[in-house]
């Protein structure tokens, strides 16, 4: 059997005033899966949770994410995380502050033949 791709989901997430690159990614991420009700493995006879997801987030400040929080969204199957330098970062006036946007890629990949 081989990989192969079934899915890609995409979500937004919004940290407006915390500055939390985590809190934008999980939101982003829960944007992706939440608006869907996969029925992908069932259809080809699989158990939900072979389903294999690489998640690739954007957000500013990359490095500051906590990929294991973002990993743990995921309801079914396995997962990895990669994390890169995207999204949007907007300051207030005083630049005392900012608000924060992710965008959430989330592919799901079922083994069948």
């Amino acid at each position: 059997m081989t990989l192969k791709r079934m899915v890609l989901e995409i979500g937004m997430g919004t940290d407006i005033r915390g500055t939390e690159p985590t809190k934008a990614a999980v939101r982003a991420l829960r944007d992706a899966l939440w608006h869907n009700g996969l029925s992908i493995a069932d259809a080809v006879g699989l158990h939900v949770d072979s389903m294999q997801v690489e998640v690739t987030i954007g957000v500013p400040h990359p490095e500051k994410v906590d990929k294991a929080e973002v990993l743990a969204v995921l309801p079914h199957g396995t997962g990895t995380v990669n994390v890169v330098d995207g999204g949007l970062e907007i300051f207030n006036d005083a630049a005392t502050s900012s608000t924060l946007i992710a965008h959430a890629a989330a592919v799901v990949r079922l083994d069948v033949p």
